[in-house]
């Protein structure tokens, strides 16, 4: 996905089955509406899966692509993008972006707080602590 990807990206949260189709579509690139009621244990009525497919769509979060006879299901974004979206909207909403963030960098574990310093570090070649 392009680096400007993240201004389209929704950070709409999915519901259980919305979530499950998107994790099929990011594991495996496409799929058709039966192709994914081949997959999900539940085995979902067909209907059921084209109007997810339908809400994912109008939510941005796939694309849909005539192949034929059938319509394949290819996400807009990637997993980590929509993550990060919903990490932007979620920020949106706080009272308090800063203590949010700070929050946030406070519960994380050491291994990935020390990910983000080297990554700002990276980020910052020029800046001295």
């Amino acid at each position: 996905m392009s680096s400007d990807t993240h201004s389209t990206v929704t950070g709409e949260r999915l519901g259980p089955l919305e979530q499950r189709v998107m994790d099929l579509l990011w594991d495996y690139s496409s799929h058709t509406v039966r192709e994914v009621m081949d997959q999900l244990p539940s085995q979902p009525a067909y209907t059921t899966i084209a109007t997810v497919m339908g809400n994912l769509e109008r939510k941005g979060l796939v694309e849909a692509r005539r192949q034929g006879r059938y319509v394949r299901y290819a996400p807009r974004c990637t997993r980590e993008e929509h993550t990060a979206a919903l990490m932007r909207q979620a920020l949106g909403v706080s009272r308090d972006r800063t203590a949010s963030i700070l929050h946030f960098v406070d519960t994380m574990p050491d291994e990935e707080r020390n990910l983000l310093r080297a990554y700002l570090a990276d980020e910052n070649p020029g800046k001295t602590s």
